[in-house]
Order: C-alpha cells, then sequence, then structure tokens
C-alpha cells in the first residue's frame, strides 16, 4: 500500500455556541401554531399536531450536542475558496491509490444526509468490500447551507458557479491532479457541470438524476409540469401520477424560484417554520410508505433543522433555485454529448416518471429517451427502495452503483 500523502490544511471541528441553542430553545418555547383544523391526513400540508409534538421534542428532548459528536467523528475543515467560505468533511480513503471523490448534496439536504456512505466508500476493506476501491472522500456543505456559517458576499450563488469554486477546492486548494465527483438534486447539477467543464479532469460523476443543465432556464423553468397537458384521454394511472408528481414538487420549485425571499423572513425568525418547511419535502419526498420515521428517526430530523437553523441558511439554501435561472447555465463547450466525463445514474421508482413503473422501464425510458443525449452514461442502474435522499435512504445501492461506474477508470 502507497503511504497517504500529508492534506494540506488543519482539521477545525464543528461547534455551535451555547447562545445559539439557547436561542433556538426559547423560540421554540414561543411558538404560536396556526389553526388547522381537518388537516389529520397531511392533505392541506404539516399537521399541526404533528408538528407540535417535533418542536416540543427539538426544545426539552433533542440533544444536539450528541449529534454534534458522532458529526465530529469525522474531520471537518473550512477554508476559503476565491474568497467564499467553504466547510467540508472528510474521510481518508484506506487502499492502494484512493480516488479523490466530492459529493455533493442537494436541497432539502445537508452533508450529514452523506455520512452513511462515506465509511464504505473511503474504507471499503471494513464494511467487507475489496480496498482497491477506496475512494479519499470530500462532503462539502453548499455554500450557504450550513456550515461555516451564513453566507454573505455571494448573492448570485447557483450550481455552476459552485463546480467552479469546487473544481478550484480540489485541484488548487486540496491539490489533486484527478478526482471524481457525485451528488443528487443539486448536487446532481454540480457533478454535471463538473462532468462538462472539466471533463478532462474528472475520472467521472456518479449522479442521483438525469436532469439536463438547463433545466432552470427559460421564463417559466418554476413550472414544475413543464407545459405538460393534463386531459381526460389520459389513461387513468398516467393523470393520477401527474398530479401526484405536481402535488409533490410543485409548490417547492415555483415558491423557491419566484418569492424565497419573502418566505424566509418566516423561516428565519421562526424555527417551528423551517421545521414545517424542510418535514413537509423530507415526508413526501422520501419512500418511507407513510411512516416517516422508517426514514429519518426524530432525531435525524431535528440533526438536519438544526444544521439549518444554526446557520442561518434558509433563504440562501433557497436563493440556488432562482439564481439558477437569473444566471442561466451557458455551455462551456459545443461538444456532444454535453457531459463528456463518463457518467453512472442511480435511478430510484419512487421518482418515476408518469407512465413508468418497474426498475427496469426506468433504465429503458432513460437511455431511449432526451435526457440520455446529454450524458456519456456508462453505467445506469434503477432500485425499487428509497426515495429523493438516495445515499440516505438506499446506501448499498449508492455504493454499489457509484463503485461500478469507476471501476476500469482509477489510475
Amino acid at each position: 500500500m502507497t503511504v497517504p500523502r500529508a492534506f494540506p490544511l488543519v482539521p477545525t471541528s464543528i461547534h455551535v455556541p451555547d447562545e445559539v441553542l439557547d436561542d433556538l430553545r426559547a423560540r421554540l418555547a414561543l411558538t404560536r401554531p396556526p389553526v388547522d383544523e381537518g388537516n389529520e391526513d397531511w392533505s392541506y400540508g404539516v399537521p399541526a399536531a404533528c408538528l407540535r409534538e417535533l418542536v416540543a421534542y427539538w426544545r426539552d428532548g433533542y440533544d444536539w450536542r450528541k449529534a454534534e459528536a458522532a458529526i465530529n467523528a469525522h474531520e471537518h475543515y473550512q477554508v476559503s475558496v476565491d474568497g467564499v467560505p467553504v466547510h467540508f468533511m472528510r474521510k481518508p480513503g484506506r487502499g492502494p491509490r484512493p480516488v479523490p471523490l466530492i459529493l455533493t448534496h442537494g436541497w432539502p439536504w445537508t452533508f450529514w444526509h452523506w455520512s452513511r456512505v462515506i465509511g464504505p466508500l473511503a474504507d471499503p476493506a471494513a464494511f467487507g468490500g475489496d480496498p482497491a476501491d477506496a475512494f479519499d472522500v470530500i462532503v462539502p456543505s453548499l455554500p450557504g447551507f450550513g456550515f461555516p456559517g451564513p453566507l454573505t458576499g455571494f448573492p448570485d450563488v447557483n450550481f455552476w458557479k459552485v463546480a467552479d469554486l469546487w473544481h478550484t477546492l480540489m485541484t488548487e486548494t486540496l491539490g489533486y491532479e484527478k478526482y471524481a465527483a457525485g451528488g443528487c438534486d443539486i448536487g446532481g447539477i454540480v457533478s454535471s457541470q463538473l462532468g462538462h467543464k472539466y471533463a478532462d479532469e474528472l475520472y467521472g460523476i456518479h449522479i442521483g438524476s438525469g436532469l439536463p443543465l438547463d433545466f432552470f432556464t427559460g421564463p417559466r423553468a418554476w413550472d414544475f409540469a413543464r407545459n405538460r397537458p393534463l386531459g381526460d384521454d389520459q389513461p387513468a394511472d398516467i393523470r393520477a401520477r401527474v398530479i401526484e408528481q405536481d402535488h409533490r414538487w410543485a409548490s417547492h420549485l415555483a415558491v423557491h424560484m419566484l418569492d424565497g425571499a419573502t418566505l424566509a423572513h418566516g423561516l428565519s425568525d421562526s424555527p417551528a417554520g423551517l421545521l414545517a418547511w424542510l418535514l413537509e419535502r423530507w415526508n413526501g419526498w422520501s419512500d418511507n410508505g407513510g411512516d416517516l420515521e422508517s426514514v429519518f428517526t426524530r432525531d435525524d430530523l431535528l440533526t438536519h433543522a438544526t444544521i439549518f437553523w444554526v446557520n442561518n441558511s434558509i433563504a440562501t439554501s433557497m436563493r440556488y433555485y432562482a439564481n439558477a435561472n437569473r444566471y442561466p447555465w451557458t455551455p462551456a463547450h459545443d461538444r456532444t454529448p454535453v457531459v463528456q466525463a463518463p457518467v453512472g445514474l442511480t435511478f430510484v421508482t419512487y421518482e418515476n416518471p408518469p407512465g413508468i413503473h418497474t426498475a427496469e422501464e426506468r433504465v429503458r425510458a432513460f437511455k431511449t429517451g432526451p435526457q440520455a443525449d446529454w450524458f456519456n452514461h456508462v453505467n445506469v442502474n434503477a432500485h425499487d427502495h428509497g426515495g429523493h435522499f438516495i445515499p440516505w435512504e438506499n446506501p448499498d445501492a449508492w455504493v454499489s452503483d457509484l463503485r461500478r461506474t469507476f471501476q476500469g477508470r482509477r489510475p
């Protein structure tokens, strides 16, 4: 085994000041719930009774210091990249030639949503795997999503600008000559942009969706339906799926793109309001079969929510949507496919488009559809289990798929 090179930065542990946690508890104690009759089934949004119980636990039972200790079991770093403060978590690879791998989260994720896959990726032998598959895992917080604190001086933050930051971080700051990238949701298009603009300096990318890089371009980019007709002549299952997905995604996309700053005034002032907005997505977007705690325990939910709260990051996290449209993506080259680095994809049937029912159909629909033309896809997989938060909900599938993407593509 080769001797690993010295890492160029000094670790800095995560620590939230006591006064910030005291302020959080004081605000939770003063929560005024809305009138919410007839909403026990979540049909109007998050029920007041459900939120009341979770708010009480956040105030009196949840232990951030315990979560903080678990987070600090990993290495953490803070560094300025082109003037932007960046936090990232790292787990060094244990193997003969670990490949540098940067994993980027989405919304409403935090860096901690990657916590279930970094061990198997960095130290595969400890999990029954082959040490030759090891990665040196870098897990940053998207700027404005959490640590190292409230993001200022970057009001035009969006996915393709972060891709430039990540490339500088990996090559200039950390000194990697070549690296791999992975991501889901916003992190998926950050990774796709890396595979588009910096293909020659990447071993490849692995993503959890096949969104094209121009997804947020155009005057009605906030319309999740994308002008898709809803007619009476459609098969019942397709019509039902269109309506279901509109209910799941439409308000989120439209509000974040059109009115995020207005919403943020309430969510930055009220931790209960912040929790409700996040909770609706964690519930609706995860494959939980009606039992949210089968995916996220109460402590899991509140750890992610606390990361958002203590860093006052809800406004800047939502800003990514509007800025992807306001500062639209433009190609760095005209070669095809657009994303020329080798691309692996992991899909889950919980997010199947209308008319697609099985994992096999999902793979076939992608390969024969227009989105495939964007990617130099070398490994496409779909799984029956898991929702939007794939590496949290189905970590084994994510790790297995990602390893397969890079087999034969290591130094």
